[in-house]
């Protein structure tokens, strides 16, 4: 099978079409796994033995199992059907979720411990010395991790074509299947992804250098 250049180009404009979906599912999902983390980090500092032991089993469960094994259990395994597009959601936001709390923990470990002492002396509370004063500081720390597992989402929304997903790479294998070349339409997405992930990193980078020049 050849490298059909002519046919890429031909393509490009119905892969495209699937752009929304990859870009979208991906930012969605960071968004919300942005969330669940920052819900874990609060909760994994609680006095409770207990919801800390959960906590960490929650993200050691998440960043152990294959996100594709996860996805076919959410659309395929539940009682009740989930659309495709609530199961891609709900996997990644778990998945993600896991590995952004880990990502935060190390950010604020690597805050001096003299702030935390400094704020409860002045009679904050531990959330609020989290909220108001550690959190803020740890982004600045985390901002490089965080462009790691945007890269990384954007990538695996792959995945989604698995169950029906209209992305990128579900319309590449559509074209891929008609036309019997599918080494031309996977070299096509490849070189999308690449770009795309570009521009993640480019935007991580203005987002350090703009952190670094006010803090």
């Amino acid at each position: 099978m050849t490298l059909d250049i002519k046919l890429m180009i031909e393509s490009l404009p119905f892969v495209l079409t699937g752009l929304p979906y990859t870009i979208g599912l991906a930012f969605a999902s960071f968004l919300t796994g942005n969330l669940v983390s920052i819900v874990l980090i609060f909760v994994g500092y609680a006095r409770n033995p207990l919801i800390r032991s959960a906590v960490r089993l929650y993200v050691s469960f998440f960043r152990g199992i294959p996100a594709l094994v996860l996805l076919f259990l959410l659309y395929f395994g539940l009682p009740v059907r989930l659309s495709a597009l609530s199961a891609v959601l709900i996997c990644f936001t778990l998945t993600s979720a896991a590995f952004l709390t880990e990502i935060y923990r190390g950010a604020i470990q690597g805050i001096d411990k003299g702030q935390w002492e400094a704020a409860r002396s002045l009679g904050f509370t531990q959330p609020a010395v989290l909220r108001l004063i550690i959190l803020p500081q740890a982004f600045r720390l985390a901002v490089p991790g965080l462009g790691n597992v945007a890269i990384d989402l954007l990538k695996g929304t792959s995945l989604a074509a698995m169950i029906t997903i209209p992305d990128i790479f579900q319309k590449a294998k559509i074209i891929g299947g008609r036309e019997f070349n599918y080494m031309s339409l996977y070299v096509l997405i490849a070189v999308i992804y690449w770009l795309l992930c570009i521009g993640i990193e480019r935007l991580v980078k203005r987002i350090e250098i703009s952190i670094n020049r006010y803090s």
